[in-house]
């Protein structure tokens, strides 16, 4: 995008939409700042979840997600599926890359604090499948390839949390001579958190444009129902900021040196997978849309996972739940100013990459259509 064309954009979006990091930084601090001041209010909205899912963020999440599943174009998702480089490295990313990665920083940078450090590694096995979806949209990636990833990661999921959770904890520290620790979770509660965060949303988003379209067509369905749904993504993802750190607002305002010591390896981490991301899918000439969906599923995690895995295990108030809270509040502004970095080197792209309606027919500064 030249210089020009990014101004003319620029003039184009809402107030709501070019001040959106100010408004994910007061979220932020107004759910800290809830926290803090108002007694009670953390273990009140804990107190708020059925079969240890957390029904604040769960609605949150949703209404976050659905505007954006909507806009799938769900006839165009073979033409992602058979891009065999996109998916390959997307696994190797998220499975191999990632958690290797995460286990070595938490070693390296935490091995004075094991608490901590068995929460990042828990943190780093829990692959996105929620948030990734907002950022990849605000870095105006490829929709489609977003929804196949993240059900592809989500496949994943359930089958290789439990074992590679056993191999990170137990099995590779035994060889390396290091402290050994287990998890406790099950397929199943993987599937469920998947089902929720994932499923629901999606099948609500599919329906919603077969529906649509077959009732009302394609153009009513884009030029009318989309923008009106589109801005709920951005007051799902605020929502769901102000309960995640209004949960744990007294522990973190209570403990900011441990804050600082959790923060470090989670800033590398997500420069590290967002980084390689985007070296692969330049190197690959996926394209702009594809390589900033590639880099983003590959620097998000799984934080509603990784808190209740930990919670389950080690409780409530332990060092690795904190480690797992502490994941949203290093991830959220860090992806955030990492779409803008996405956005600043789209014009460096002179491969285009595979065509698909969300990357050859969207305006260049679609985030949340506000």
């Amino acid at each position: 995008m030249r210089h020009g064309e990014h101004a003319t954009v620029v003039t184009k979006l809402s107030l709501l939409d070019r001040l959106l990091p100010v408004w994910i930084g007061a979220g932020m601090a107004a759910g800290l700042l809830l926290g803090r001041v108002i007694q009670g209010l953390g273990a009140a909205l804990n107190h708020l979840q059925l079969d240890g899912i957390s029904l604040p963020i769960a609605f949150g999440l949703l209404v976050m997600m659905y505007p954006v599943l909507a806009k799938v174009r769900y006839d165009r998702l073979d033409a992602v599926a058979g891009d065999r480089r996109l998916l390959l490295s997307s696994l190797l990313l998220n499975w191999v890359f990632g958690p290797a990665v995460m286990f070595a920083l938490a070693w390296l940078l935490l091995p004075d604090l094991p608490e901590y450090r068995t929460g990042l590694i828990i943190v780093g096995l829990a692959r996105c499948i929620a948030m990734v979806i907002i950022w990849n949209d605000l870095a105006c990636g490829d929709r489609e390839a977003a929804a196949v990833l993240v059900a592809l990661n989500s496949l994943f999921q359930v089958a290789m949390f439990a074992v590679l959770g056993w191999f990170y904890l137990t099995v590779l520290p035994g060889w390396l001579g290091l402290e050994q620790t287990t998890i406790r979770t099950s397929p199943w509660h993987i599937a469920r958190s998947v089902f929720i965060f994932l499923g629901i949303p999606l099948l609500a988003g599919y329906l919603s444009r077969r529906l649509g379209e077959k009732t009302k067509g394609r153009s009513w369905y884009e030029g009318t129902f989309l923008p009106k749904v589109g801005p709920w993504a951005l007051y799902g993802l605020l929502f769901t900021i102000v309960v995640l750190f209004a949960l744990q607002g007294d522990q973190i305002t209570h403990r900011p040196l441990d804050v600082v010591r959790i923060a470090l390896p989670l800033l590398v981490y997500f420069a590290i997978m967002w980084t390689a991301g985007y070296v692969l899918g330049w190197l690959l000439r996926l394209g702009y849309p594809r390589t900033t969906t590639l880099a983003f599923t590959a620097a998000g995690n799984n934080f509603e996972l990784a808190i209740a895995v930990a919670i389950a295990t080690y409780g409530a108030r332990s060092g690795q739940a904190l480690a797992g809270v502490v994941g949203p509040l290093i991830e959220v502004p860090v992806l955030v100013a990492l779409v803008y970095v996405s956005l600043s080197l789209r014009g460096r792209f002179t491969h285009d990459g595979p065509k698909t309606p969300s990357t050859s027919g969207r305006a260049d500064h679609n985030q949340f259509d506000l």
